[in-house]
């Protein structure tokens, strides 16, 4: 019950519509000026996977489908399909993908935030606003995601939907019909676990509306939809699931930390929306709310994922807490105590994305891309090398592909079938003998292997090229076939040394001050 609702109830006159929306509209305020700020902070960021994504998105424009390359074997290198399709519009459209897919987070982070504040205020008051849209706010990863150029923030923003729409079912209020069945169906194909995460919501209304034939048809016309996608993907590119998933996934002990690390960021998130549950008046939501959140990470903490920069993927359902425990927050009696549980929500928040560990790493990313990855890229796009010949093997298999159209070889797997599925890296890379070999390195001088892929073995009989260091300790180095090797040096060279001057120049420490910095130097005062 909110705070207008109480008086109503108790007889006392309600305030004026002015004076209730003045303190609302004020936070609001407030609330978007510190979300615009951090998505200017965070603005520089794409990060390298971003740009797999780009390629299939870019391909799939030009005529040739969702592939990695236009010849060879077909695979599907991502998990993102319907991100890959609204990049390919963007790619249709002749716009820079980095930018398209930026601005298209940064509405939906704003949508996010919208369904924070209105669904606060209808069912916790003012204070459901200040803790649910603040803690949201004040979580410095929440920007970095939205400006990164992958799908997180779409996915977060469409699970918030679902939610508050299971919200509005539980409470009788008005859903339309084919909203819950098409989120599923868009959900699902933003990632795969998006059915699991819809599903309880879906399930939910479902039940509540199914003597409705329309609500009967709708769900039919998303669950045919959604098998005929996943029976040309599997015709299309011949496996049952995404290539990512038989490399980066099936780590229960990776799962294991991740679950114990996500815990601790979101404890105070997690215990106030677990405290609905509780409540006999708010138990319902509850239970809807932590179901939407578990079935949202089991995902991850059964399988362990890798690349998990700042949080990644329990951001999927940060939009989700921060709205129940500002609702717990807003109903809590007496209304001091869910004020101060709220204000430590929302401080912890704060505090626990301002010291993530990998925030240097990640909020100097930008920069280091473009001075090394992409300028590589743009490199070897000038390098006068004839097409049946633009042919490379890379560690990471992002902007460097993207920005040089090459022929790639992912050697790592995730864009390479047979090497997900165990095959030698290193022979499939000598099998193929491409012109340019990208490797991936701790130094200037790499040795050993990497991802079981044995360095001075693939590159015997290639010169060495070009050494860009992308940060302190993250360096790579570019060999090329002999005949190739002068104008591939040359123009590698001139992107990285020409990148370098306008992105930090020679700092390449991966601590937050640099950041800080750079931020500083960008202010008009």
């Amino acid at each position: 019950m909110t705070a207008i609702e109480a008086d109503v109830e108790s007889g006392r006159p309600a305030p004026a519509p002015s004076a209730r929306r003045g303190p609302l509209l004020l936070v609001s305020l407030v609330l978007l000026a510190v979300f615009l700020v951090g998505a200017w902070a965070a603005w520089f960021l794409t990060i390298d996977d971003a740009f797999i994504s780009f390629r299939y998105s870019a391909n799939l424009a030009a005529g040739h489908g969702p592939v990695w390359n236009v010849d060879g074997p077909r695979v599907e290198g991502f998990t993102n399909f319907a991100w890959v399709v609204w990049s390919a519009l963007g790619a249709w459209l002749g716009l820079a993908l980095p930018l398209f897919a930026k601005v298209t987070s940064l509405v939906l982070g704003l949508g996010t935030l919208y369904l924070l504040v209105r669904e606060g205020h209808r069912r916790a008051g003012l204070t459901g606003v200040l803790v649910g849209a603040g803690a949201y706010v004040v979580f410095l990863p929440t920007y970095f995601h939205i400006t990164a150029g992958l799908e997180t923030a779409a996915f977060a923003a469409v699970l918030l939907r679902v939610t508050v729409l299971g919200l509005r079912v539980l409470a009788g209020e008005r859903v339309r019909t084919w909203e819950p069945p098409v989120l599923l169906l868009l959900l699902g194909m933003l990632r795969p676990e998006g059915v699991l995460a819809a599903l309880p919501v879906v399930a939910l209304w479902f039940w509540r509306h199914r003597r409705q034939a329309a609500a009967r048809w709708w769900t039919l016309a998303a669950a045919v939809a959604g098998a005929a996608y996943f029976v040309w993907r599997w015709q299309f590119y011949g496996q049952l699931l995404p290539n990512t998933f038989y490399v980066k996934f099936g780590h229960l002990d990776s799962g294991w930390l991740w679950t114990k690390h996500t815990t601790v960021l979101l404890l105070p998130l997690l215990l106030l929306t677990l405290s609905l549950v509780i409540r006999r008046a708010t138990r319902a939501m509850g239970v809807l709310l932590v179901v939407t959140v578990a079935v949202t990470y089991v995902t991850y903490a059964v399988s362990g994922p890798t690349m998990d920069y700042l949080d990644r993927f329990a951001d999927h359902a940060i939009p989700v807490l921060c709205l129940g425990a500002g609702i717990a927050a807003g109903t809590l009696k007496p209304r001091l105590a869910g004020a101060l549980l709220g204000l430590v929500a929302v401080g912890w928040s704060a505090v626990a994305g301002a010291t993530a560990p990998d925030l240097g790493v990640i909020a100097n990313y930008g920069p280091d891309l473009q001075r090394a990855h992409v300028a590589i890229g743009k490199g070897l796009a000038e390098a006068d090398v004839p097409p049946p010949s633009r042919s490379l093997a890379v560690t990471d298999a992002g902007a460097i592909p993207y920005y040089s159209g090459w022929t790639s070889i992912d050697y790592i797997g995730l864009n390479d079938a047979a090497i997900a599925r165990g095959a030698d890296p290193t022979e499939v890379v000598m099998r193929a003998r491409p012109t340019v070999i990208v490797v991936t390195a701790g130094g200037p001088e790499p040795s050993g292997t990497r991802y079981g892929f044995d360095f001075a073995r693939a590159t015997a009989g290639y010169e060495k090229v070009a050494t860009v260091e992308m940060r302190a300790g993250y360096w790579q180095n570019v060999y090329a076939l002999p005949q190739y090797a002068a104008t591939i040096g040359e123009h590698v060279r001139q992107r990285a040394d020409a990148a370098r001057q306008v992105n930090d120049r020679d700092r390449a420490e991966d601590t937050v001050d640099r950041w800080l910095d750079r931020l500083r130097s960008q202010l008009p005062f």
